[in-house]
């Protein structure tokens, strides 16, 4: 007996060809215009006519052609692709509803885009090396930076190796980049005034870290409102916490050992005012008959705080937008170090609100 070989019948061809990845020269037959033509229209050249634009996008929707992500990023010598860095521990990352709205914010921002968000936490100097080498190698396009702390360097590493970046806050040291922030002195003095006009006249605070510029304008603004109602707000009416519950509560605790009278206190994140509500309900003090206490960010657990938390209100959620909208501006002019075309750094301020609670 002889084995027969016959040839696959059409139908089944013709379902093996559609099972292949169309290619560019595909697209380009189907247009009626040359593979260069289709490389220009993927690549968002402006160096090709609306007729053949259309015909291009026609094809490339009829055949389910999807440009090969590599081959374009070296023709237009773009990743696609952005990094998030927090400078931060993971537990202050997961416990803070701040970096949650704040990653909310640029999701949202990067929906209409083709872009990939790549997320990067920092801690010790090694992972700060290595998140460096990553972006200066030319795996990313731009950087968002968020929580830096003290006269960390990253910030101008990146912009010198020619990165776009944004920052969350502005740096503490003389350095300028783009940054978007919220009115934290304002926001601050607001809170503090409230305080004043409700008839507190024994108002400590509860700092944020002294080596972040967002503890740096909140401690600025307190102590700015204090001194303009002549009232006292010397060093031992301040004690410094880390953003966190636990921070708050240790702070809470040594105000109250240093000033038992007092009867208000603003802290300078929700957290932190959490923490502080905690220490005074143990050491028997009436929120707010006995103590006020005021907040900063209005997150969500506010609201469900005991009793809900009147708190500054900051636009987390379009912080993050913002950062997302000029570090594409900057990536779309071709600039790096911060700045585009010789102009200066950005420096975005949102403002914030008052929001009233039962705790003040």
């Amino acid at each position: 007996m002889t084995a027969e070989h016959t040839a696959p019948d059409a139908p089944a061809a013709a379902v093996q060809q559609q099972r292949r990845a169309p290619t560019l020269e595909a697209v380009a037959e189907l247009a009626g215009v040359s593979r260069a033509t289709v490389s220009r229209v993927v690549n968002d050249s402006e160096r090709v006519s609306p007729e053949a634009r259309d015909a291009v996008n026609a094809a490339i929707a009829e055949l389910g052609y999807v440009p090969n992500r590599a081959a374009r990023s070296l023709v237009t010598r773009r990743t696609d692709t952005i990094a998030l860095i927090m400078h931060e521990r993971s537990d202050t990352v997961f416990a803070d509803p701040f970096f949650a709205s704040m990653l909310r914010g640029v999701n949202h921002a990067l929906t209409s885009t083709d872009l990939q968000l790549v997320l990067i936490q920092i801690q010790g100097d090694p992972q700060r090396d290595r998140a460096l080498r990553y972006v200066g190698n030319g795996h990313v396009d731009g950087v968002l930076l968020i929580s830096l702390h003290g006269d960390d360097e990253l910030a101008t590493s990146v912009s010198k190796a020619g990165v776009p970046l944004v920052m969350a806050g502005r740096l503490l040291t003389d350095d300028r980049v783009d940054s978007v922030d919220a009115d934290n002195v304002g926001g601050a003095r607001r809170a503090v005034r409230h305080l004043v006009t409700t008839g507190r006249r024994e108002i400590a605070t509860i700092a944020g870290p002294q080596d972040m510029s967002v503890g740096v304008d909140r401690l600025r603004g307190y102590t700015e409102e204090v001194q303009a109602a002549g009232l006292p707000g010397s060093a031992d009416w301040i004690a410094t916490g880390d953003f966190t519950e636990a921070g708050g509560r240790a702070a809470m605790e040594r105000l109250l050992a240093a000033h038992p009278t007092l009867d208000a206190v603003f802290a300078a994140s929700d957290l932190m005012a959490l923490g502080a509500l905690q220490a005074l309900r143990a050491a028997g003090r009436r929120i707010p008959t006995d103590v006020a206490v005021v907040g900063f960010d209005d997150t969500a657990l506010a609201p469900y705080a005991d009793p809900p938390l009147t708190t500054i209100r900051q636009p987390v959620e379009r912080l993050g937008e913002e950062m997302v909208h000029l570090l594409l501006r900057r990536i779309n002019d071709g600039a790096g170090a911060g700045s585009g075309a010789g102009a200066d750094p950005s420096a975005v301020v949102l403002p914030t609100e008052l929001v009233i609670r039962s705790s003040a």
